[in-house]
This record gives C-alpha cells, sequence and structure tokens, in this order.
C-alpha cells in the first residue's frame, strides 16, 4: 500500500536567512576537472560464485505490509481482479562531505539539541519518497562510529546519523556497493550494515560474508516479491579485503544475470539491478556503461536497471525492452561550486505492473516513469544550511527566496534535457515518461 506524507510547512522560509549561492570550501568527491576515464571490464571481475536468494525479513516498513486492497476490491467472477501495480523510487548518490555534517550539527543546535540531525537536510523530498511502496537511496560512503572521526574527500568515514534521518525521509532500503566501499577497511565495510541494520533499513550491495552475498536483498512490496541487487566498477584501487573477495560485489555481466536468473528461481517476481559505474562529471553514458547495459538487459530475468556515480544527471532510455536510468546524479553531496549540476540530482519512479494478457502473470512491466529534480542548496560556513529541494514544489511555493529562483529553473531545465537526452519520452505511447509531481 502507497504511504503518504505530510509536507511540513515552507522549510524554504528556514532559508531566507542564508546565502544560499556561498562558495564551496570543502574537497571535491574526485580529483582533477577531467572526466574519470571508463573503466575497463577487465578490472571487474566478480569474484564470488552463483546466488541464490531467500526473502529479506529485516523490511519492516510498508515495503513488507499485507497486499494492497487495489488488488481485491471490485473483483468479480467475470472481470477477475486489477493487475497488480507497485511503485519503486530510486534516488541518486548520499555522498557525505563535511558541510553536511556541519549543517547537521547546527540544525540540531537550532532545534535546542545537540549531536548531529540530518532530518531537516532531506525534508522537502520527505513527502515524494514516502509516497512510493518501495523507495531506495544509495549509500556510497562508509559510516564511522557515532562519535567520529570523520572524514571527507578522499577516503571517506561518515557520521552514522544519516541513516536513521533516511529511514525517516522515507526510504525502505539502500544499496551499498560503490568505489567508497572499503575506504576504511573491512571493519568499516561491517560497521556500515550494523548501522543500517539498527536503523532498520535492509541493503544490498556489500556484504559480511559470503553467504550474505549469494542472498541478494528480497522485499514483499504489497504482495510482490521485489530482488534489488548491488554492484560497482570497482574500489578505487583498494584491493578487496584478504580472504573475502565477497565484500565488495564487482560488475561482471555474466554474473549478474546468473544472480538475476536465480533471484527468480527463488521466487522474486521483479529483479532490479543498482550499478555504480559511468564517467564522472559526464551526462552522456560512456561506453563502458552501454556495454554492460547491453549485455544484462539481454537477460529475460532483469526488469529494471539504474545507476549512480556520476555526479551528474544521465539518460533513461530502454534496452532490450528492459528500462535503464543511466545516472541519477546526486542526492546528497557538497562537491566543486564550479560544477553546479553535481549539485542537481533526479529521484525516478517506476511504476511496475503486472501485464493482464494471459500467461503473463508474474512478470512485471514498467507503465509509467516519473522523475523529480532536485537541487541541493549550498553550503555556507556562517550559516550551514544545506538543504535537499523539490524543485517543481520550491517553484511553486510563494516562500522561496527569489535569490534561489534562477537556480532551481536552470536545473528543471538542466534535469529534464539529461533525462530526456535519448527520447525516452517517444520510447513506448503506452509509457509515459514525465516530471514527478505532488
Amino acid at each position: 500500500m502507497a504511504r503518504c506524507g505530510r509536507w511540513a510547512g515552507s522549510l524554504l522560509l528556514s532559508l531566507l536567512s542564508a546565502p544560499l549561492l556561498a562558495g564551496c570550501t570543502d574537497d571535491p568527491d574526485t580529483a582533477g576537472s577531467a572526466a574519470e576515464p571508463a573503466p575497463s571490464t577487465a578490472a571487474t571481475t566478480e569474484p564470488t560464485t552463483e546466488a541464490t536468494t531467500q526473502p529479506t525479513t529485516k523490511a519492516t516498513t510498508k515495503a513488507t505490509t499485507q497486499p494492497t486492497t487495489k488488488a481485491t476490491t471490485g473483483a468479480t467472477k467475470a472481470t477477475g481482479p486489477p493487475p497488480r501495480s507497485v511503485s519503486l523510487l530510486a534516488s541518486g548518490d548520499v555522498l557525505l562531505h563535511s558541510g553536511t555534517w556541519e549543517t547537521a550539527q547546527a540544525d540540531a543546535s537550532r532545534r535546542g539539541g545537540t549531536g548531529l540531525d540530518f532530518k531537516p537536510m532531506f525534508a522537502d523530498v520527505a513527502p515524494v519518497v514516502r509516497s512510493a511502496d518501495l523507495a531506495i537511496c544509495h549509500l556510497e560512503t562508509p559510516l564511522a562510529p557515532p562519535g567520529g572521526p570523520f572524514a571527507s574527500y578522499p577516503v571517506f568515514s561518515v557520521p552514522p546519523q544519516v541513516a536513521p534521518a533516511l529511514r525517516e525521509t522515507g526510504y525502505d532500503a539502500c544499496t551499498t556497493a560503490s568505489n567508497h566501499s572499503i575506504d576504511q577497511g573491512y571493519d568499516g565495510l561491517v560497521r556500515t550494515l550494523r548501522t543500517l541494520d539498527r536503523a532498520r533499513i535492509p541493503h544490498d550491495g556489500t556484504a559480511r560474508s559470503a553467504g550474505e552475498r549469494r542472498r541478494p536483498l528480497v522485499v514483499d512490496v504489497d504482495g510482490v516479491r521485489i530482488a534489488l541487487m548491488s554492484y560497482t566498477y570497482g574500489t578505487n584501487g583498494i584491493p578487496l579485503p584478504t580472504g573475502q573477495p565477497w565484500s565488495v560485489p564487482l560488475i561482471d555481466p555474466e554474473q549478474i544475470v546468473a544472480d538475476a536468473a536465480a533471484a527468480r528461481r527463488n521466487g522474486a517476481e521483479v529483479v532490479v539491478v543498482a550499478l555504480h559505474f559511468g564517467s564522472e562529471y559526464v551526462t552522456a553514458p560512456d561506453e563502458y556503461q552501454t556495454d554492460v547495459v547491453n549485455r544484462i538487459t539481454r537477460s529475460p530475468d532483469i526488469d529494471l536497471v539504474y545507476g549512480h556515480h556520476a555526479h551528474t544527471v544521465q539518460p533513461i532510455d530502454r534496452v532490450h525492452g528492459t528500462w535503464v536510468a543511466y545516472g541519477l546524479g546526486n542526492f546528497i553531496a557538497q562537491q566543486e561550486t564550479f560544477r553546479p549540476y553535481t549539485y542537481r540530482g533526479a529521484t525516478v519512479r517506476f511504476q511496475l505492473t503486472e501485464p493482464a494478457a494471459q500467461g503473463r502473470a508474474g512478470r512485471f512491466e514498467v507503465s509509467d516513469v516519473a522523475y523529480l529534480p532536485t537541487l541541493i542548496t549550498r553550503y555556507d560556513a556562517a550559516d550551514p544550511r544545506m538543504r535537499v529541494l523539490d524543485v517543481a514544489a520550491a517553484l511553486d511555493d510563494p516562500a522561496t527566496p527569489t535569490v534561489l529562483v534562477p537556480e532551481l529553473e536552470a536545473t528543471l531545465a538542466d534535469v529534464r534535457a539529461a533525462v530526456l537526452a535519448l527520447d525516452a519520452g517517444r520510447i513506448d505511447p503506452d509509457v509515459r515518461v514525465h516530471l514527478l509531481q505532488r
């Protein structure tokens, strides 16, 4: 059953006193100004055996609720129940730099508390996140102990207080495979997954054991079993932990296809693949991305593919009949201000519907694609108030500061252009690709 959320007042009013477009003083997520070369497929050998799956018992949010009444009400012997349908929402990189936790500290202080409070940072997009049947975040960096020490670029160790804030925002699951997965070694990887467990956020990607690696996350969403599988192109040259090659799943198209088939054999009705790949700061998918996607979408077992890592929004397309969102950009980050596109993201909601055609029960197809442009407001050391804004809602809000409007308008135009660069809106007349508005 889809959740509904309430927009808790105008967050933008809290931004009026902040110089929203102040310069960024933190390090970027990557060195140099040139785009990262496409990784070679030779460097992405998957070290694990063929995966098998089992239903997760960790998902206790709406992703594990009983089947929706939509699928049973009004049904008659003559017509039968309507097709089952669920919505899946995915966001880009959760990439915390020091300005984000300085903001969280300031927000906690503003509320008369101590510690770090990330919830206000994400509150503006929470209504949209909560409205999805299954909402998925991507935690790119390892989590530190609660008291730190915290570290930003280039070797991350970020506040664990972000995990309960993501849960409160409405995220039901999170992917964790990225080039930063072992920035803090195997111990940091384990600590990250334990923190997500304590926050009641199911996860897929990095693993604490070979057995965990072989069992991709499967969640029950209104009676529909959805498998989520997460992979990365590499780990920034850091070797995988000795004796633990299964700890970070590396992109290997043959292994991904085998994992998807195993998930399907074990009862998954929908298989979703999340890939951390691509050339940073480039809006077009590179040759490596298109090659991987071309190979895995030939599998009849994979229903949806989406990506992150480029730190900019990339196109939506359909390849061999499978919908692909190549890159969702950053959900939250604090990168170089001369790259404004790193402050822009796309949260995409896919409606997955079981076709009514005879003989196709249990196989779901994308029936609607909606994208939400988001904007990260800039860091100001004098008054840290970084926020992730729902761009369309902010433009409609009369309380939006005038100084912010040009950046919002530019974000809306740029995200729309990137998403539709491969004419996603014309791929299928029966699938609408459109702006997501609450």
